[in-house]
């Protein structure tokens, strides 16, 4: 009962927090190769974008990650959209992101967040952290935690907003 009550409070937050749809900031993060960009021009204009935060050390992190990307062929058969991730472990771990991800065979784009500066600009605390970017490069939901087959209420958001 006490799990139910905290989710349902923790839903409620997040359902607060994106009424509003929000800007993207312009902090600063890293590629996956070290070039610096501002998050906000990471994304493609006009279409819809899903993006998970991670990190190396978070075991729902890596499992979300895995399962979209098991669904992510069939998803974009149905919509066009993007994906991508951002780690947010810090300067010492980034070999380790990059050598993991590359061995996880995930082939859209990673991003690095060493100083958790994004963090700090996004106003969250926990990983798995996910939000969904509409075309209009604006933040419309926001989602903390993972529970196996979460993704696909994501994917339906997705769908939902790239008509």
């Amino acid at each position: 009962m006490k799990k139910f009550i905290l989710s349902t409070v923790a839903l409620f937050f997040t359902i607060a927090a994106v009424a509003q749809s929000q800007d993207l900031p312009t902090t600063m993060v890293r590629d996956i190769n070290g070039k610096q960009i501002p998050f906000n021009e990471t994304f493609e204009k006009g279409k819809v974008t899903l993006v998970s935060f991670w990190a190396t050390w978070c075991i729902p992190c890596k499992q979300e990650i895995k399962n979209i990307k098991t669904k992510l062929p069939d998803w974009k058969k149905e919509v066009d959209f993007n994906y991508m991730t951002v780690s947010i472990d810090d300067s010492r771990a980034t070999a380790m992101v990059k050598t993991f991800s590359k061995s996880q065979g995930w082939t859209f784009p990673v991003y690095l967040d060493p100083n958790s500066d994004l963090k700090r600009s996004l106003n969250f605390q926990n990983v798995p952290y996910t939000i969904i970017v509409d075309k209009n490069g604006k933040i419309v939901m926001q989602h903390t935690g993972y529970e196996e087959g979460s993704e696909n209420e994501l994917f339906a958001k997705v769908k939902e907003l790239a008509k």
